[in-house]
């Protein structure tokens, strides 16, 4: 059921928004450190470990990854655009910065690529 899969993402965001928050103070910064990170690093886990160690029905197990599948792209797009015009007016190391990040992450997907894991999918 999809609700099961709502419950946990509502889990992990509130969990990793805590985490975030403490971890802000504990730096000195009033704002949150990384819990969306951590809420999604959450998820993951969690959602990985639901079908190992839990016996749950298909349509649960459909529901959990169906808004695993859908938190990670909506985050991410949310994450990238808060503070990009903060970090476009405070100068060009930021903008170097993000480029250079997104030319890393591009250059390592054919070495990812080629790592196998298991059987081919071609067999």
């Amino acid at each position: 059921m999809v609700i099961y899969g709502v419950a946990l993402l509502s889990f992990c965001m509130l969990v990793g928004v805590f985490v975030g928050d403490i971890l802000g103070e504990l730096i000195g910064v009033q704002a949150n450190v990384g819990g969306v990170g951590i809420a999604m690093l959450l998820l993951i886990v969690l959602s990985n470990l639901s079908h190992q160690k839990f016996h749950i029905g298909s349509a649960t197990e459909s529901g959990i990854h169906f808004w695993s599948a859908m938190y990670i792209p909506i985050v991410v797009a949310m994450a990238a655009k808060q503070n990009v015009i903060a970090a476009v007016s405070s100068g060009w190391m930021a903008i170097v910065a993000g480029v250079a990040a997104v030319a890393v992450s591009f250059a390592m997907i054919p070495l990812l690529d080629r790592i196998h894991i298991g059987e081919d999918d071609d067999s």
